[in-house]
């Protein structure tokens, strides 16, 4: 039986998406587990701090519905946000990166009328209310977490640890 794997994220995180690295090497050799994802803001707005994922996020939601590999939208999402830096609090700019993926238009759209803004906030209530995350990236596998280190995140090996006390 697959045991349940929950990833606590965000695109504009750059230990998450280091996180993220570790994981796409780390989970061939889980096959044992479930991948449940869940994304969340670490500093939603009105926060100073930006850039805001919000529409990265709201984005995955659309984009899950529509049967995108999870692994290559998060893929595009951190290369937008953290290596090619491209506008991701741009609805238009956001939709152009995406359209190989997913329908430009449609992705444009869903992010222009807000219809994943309640997803969005549940996300964020769900991580940071009912599941004690503090810090992303953040995992919790049955009683079991790894809660990153602010300003540190979490080592490869951490994360191997943790999925080999899995098997």
């Amino acid at each position: 039986m697959k045991q349940e794997l929950e990833i606590f994220f965000d695109y504009a995180c750059p230990y998450c998406f280091q996180a993220h690295k570790y994981m796409t090497e780390l989970i061939p050799e889980s096959p044992h587990i479930n991948i449940v994802w869940h994304p969340c803001e670490s500093h939603p707005r009105p926060d100073r701090y930006g850039p805001h994922s919000d529409l990265c996020i709201q984005g995955y939601f659309f984009a899950m519905e529509q049967g995108v590999d999870p692994w290559a939208y998060h893929d595009r999402m951190y290369r937008a946000a953290l290596k090619e830096h491209i506008d991701i609090e741009n609805a238009d700019i956001l939709s152009d990166f995406v359209c190989d993926l997913v329908d430009g238009d449609a992705f444009r759209k869903v992010l222009s009328q807000g219809i994943y803004r309640r997803a969005l906030a549940e996300a964020n209530e769900f991580a940071f209310e009912s599941s004690g995350v503090w810090v992303v990236p953040a995992y919790r596998m049955g009683n079991r977490k790894i809660d990153a280190v602010e300003d540190v995140g979490v080592s490869k090996e951490q994360l191997r640890r943790f999925l080999d006390v899995a098997q």
